[in-house]
């Protein structure tokens, strides 16, 4: 049996995982901002979930959260950071605090538990660390440049802290869903309150009210979690887990095109050394 700390489980693909590891008789420390939005599933699985009230951006939240799972369970084998929300804005109309919160809440607080959980993962030379991402992240649409960079930010945190952690035993994946169905493009979806009418044809075509999606994503939250199990229990854990045929689909044409140009600028590219 496996413990498991999971973020962001009030919808979604948290509560998806955290209901699929719950299923399987697994434990699960089930994060929210507040544990009444998961007091569902805690009632279902009274032996094995602890609900927790966790704000990712509070320290003393997370030291205390962590402190709980240690006190019901003993030790945490899987960390998923999955909380996190979007936010449309182009790059020019995005408000300052509005970024600060966004970096605090999908980079800083995954930095922050992870730290939180790695001396005991680091003295049993075992564990697995989880970090949810998003194929935004490589694909970088107009009006999402901010949420983009923090997934990216935390794609390369996850990159470097795998090479340092495997030789410790300890894992280190980062997924990049796709388009599923959960709540990401409906409540979980800000947005910046300037408009820049010189950005309507490409940021404005993304904003709130006239994103058609929500509600009609291909992914399903249940599926996305069982290959994340999947890939957390196998014998190697992979460094990147795609989800979704969308998801699949943008990585290769992503990959092809930056092929093409780092080729078509490679003459330029190698010609910047000191000449023999």
């Amino acid at each position: 049996m496996s413990t498991w700390f999971i973020t962001g489980c009030s919808t979604g693909l948290g509560r998806a995982l955290a209901a699929a590891v719950l299923g399987r008789g697994d434990n699960a420390v089930v994060t929210a901002r507040d544990a009444a939005t998961v007091g569902d599933l805690a009632g279902a699985y009274p032996g094995t979930a602890l609900p927790v009230s966790l704000d990712v951006t509070d320290a003393a939240q997370v030291a205390a959260a962590v402190g709980a799972a240690h006190e019901r369970f003993g030790d945490i084998d899987v960390l998923v950071n999955n909380a996190g929300y979007g936010y449309r804005a182009a790059v020019e109309e995005g408000d300052d605090a509005d970024v600060e919160r966004l970096f605090a809440t999908n980079f800083f607080g995954p930095v922050a538990l992870i730290k939180a959980v790695l001396p005991g993962m680091r003295a049993r030379r075992s564990g697995a660390i989880v970090n949810v991402s998003s194929i935004g992240a490589r694909r970088t649409p107009e009006g999402s440049g901010y949420y983009s960079a923090t997934k990216a930010a935390l794609e390369g945190l996850s990159g470097s802290l795998r090479k340092e952690l495997a030789p410790l035993g300890i894992s280190v994946t980062a997924v990049e869903p796709g388009a599923f169905r959960t709540d990401f493009s409906g409540r979980s979806l800000a947005q910046s309150g300037t408009v820049i009418a010189d950005y309507a044809g490409t940021a404005g075509r993304r904003r709130k009210e006239h994103d058609t999606q929500h509600g009609t994503q291909p992914g399903d939250p249940a599926k996305a979690a069982q290959a994340i199990v999947t890939a957390v229990e196998s014998a190697e854990p992979p460094a990147l887990l795609l989800l979704g045929q969308d998801a699949l689909a943008t990585y290769h044409q992503v990959a092809e095109a930056q092929l093409a140009e780092v080729r078509a600028w490679e003459k330029v590219s190698a010609a910047t050394g000191f000449a023999d």
